[in-house]
């Protein structure tokens, strides 16, 4: 909490200022540097973040990088900065070529307001060409407070970090597929659901009109559920107003957390090294969040308490009576990853 009051105070002062900031410069000091501080970061000490860090590229002495933050003597993250008027897109080779002569897993691309993080996912020791994480501090969702949190000081962990990069990286790309595909519908995609539900030749003609029928039918649920948040938000609020008292309104008996989801992609961080993520689902009860094998219930994963008072992870033994670890945060589920794995084992032993 203490994290996002922080960066929407900072995000309150770069929409109040950047019309008054021209430089690269000016940017760095009033944008970048307080981000930095919110990570934990003593930008006045040099063992600690380095400005102009130098980092040769071949026969080229000298070339420097605008920040590196320090860790045991190491850099853990290297920061590109550009004026915050510039799009950052144009500038990925320059930062590409810092990371590939760096001991760094991770590269920052900032312009004050638009920050994108990149590692190494598809090669080691060489900058992936799209980010794993990007967001716009002016408009900030509350998952994305969750990803920063892991860059502060206080809880810098690589590998943690990595594990969850690809769900990440994933998971953005395919959003952008959906919206992509909600908004002018591919051939592909089309004739997903025209096989489905035409027994004929799907002709041209055909694929036009289910073009059209698909385009409308994505418009009208996305319609539909705005109105039935909308709908709920209402009736709640004329609810309080009736009772001319603030007290709690019953929303719907389960609602799955960011958290719950959190320790979710965390599971699968793990068990992809075993699993097709596809095979790992969940299904949220009033009672816990569960994870299962081939979404069948006889076939439990794990379960996540998240929602009293303690934490706890289930995980299960042979005879699948569930068995309740404490943990403090969602992150300790990395601490289980040899049960997790063996959980797995068990349900392998049974198809053999």
């Amino acid at each position: 909490m203490e994290l996002q009051v922080a960066l929407k105070s900072l995000a309150d002062k770069i929409n109040l200022l950047k019309d008054k900031i021209e430089t690269e410069e000016s940017t760095k000091h009033a944008f970048v540097l307080p981000f930095i501080t919110l990570l934990g970061y003593d930008t006045f000490n040099p063992t600690e973040v380095v400005p102009e860090f130098t980092a040769d590229l071949g026969l080229k002495k000298g070339e420097k990088v605008d920040y590196a933050i320090i860790q045991n003597d190491e850099p853990i993250l290297i920061i590109e900065c550009k004026n915050w008027k510039e799009n950052l897109s144009v500038h990925n080779s320059q930062l590409f070529r810092y990371f590939h002569v760096s001991k760094t897993r991770f590269a920052l691309l900032t312009n004050g307001i638009y920050y994108q993080f990149f590692t190494d996912l598809d090669e080691k020791n060489k900058m992936d060409q799209k980010p794993f994480f990007e967001f716009d501090i002016c408009s900030l969702k509350d998952s994305a407070v969750n990803e920063i949190a892991k860059f502060h000081k206080s809880s810098f962990d690589v590998n943690k970090i990595l594990d969850n990069a690809s769900s990440l990286k994933y998971i953005k790309e395919i959003r952008k597929q959906i919206d992509l595909e909600v908004q002018n519908p591919s051939p592909e995609f089309v004739r997903l659901f025209a096989s489905k539900l035409y027994s004929g030749r799907l002709t041209e003609k055909v694929m036009d009109e289910f073009t059209e029928l698909v385009q409308k039918a994505f418009g009208q649920l996305i319609g539909e559920k705005i109105n039935e948040r909308l709908h709920f938000a209402l009736n709640k609020e004329v609810i309080i107003q009736e009772k001319d008292q603030i007290e709690e309104v019953e929303e719907p008996k389960v609602i799955t957390s960011e958290e719950e989801l959190e320790g979710y992609r965390i599971v699968v961080a793990i068990l992809r090294r075993k699993l097709p993520t596809q095979r790992i689902v969940y299904r949220d009860t009033q009672s816990y969040f569960g994870i299962l094998l081939d979404d069948n219930n006889r076939k439990p994963l794990c379960r996540l308490h998240l929602n009293g008072g303690k934490k706890y992870l289930g995980l299960f033994n042979t005879d699948k009576s569930e068995i309740r670890q404490s943990i403090q945060t969602v992150d300790d589920i990395y601490s289980f990853e040899k049960e997790l794995l063996e959980t797995v084992g068990l349900y392998e032993v049974e198809n053999n």
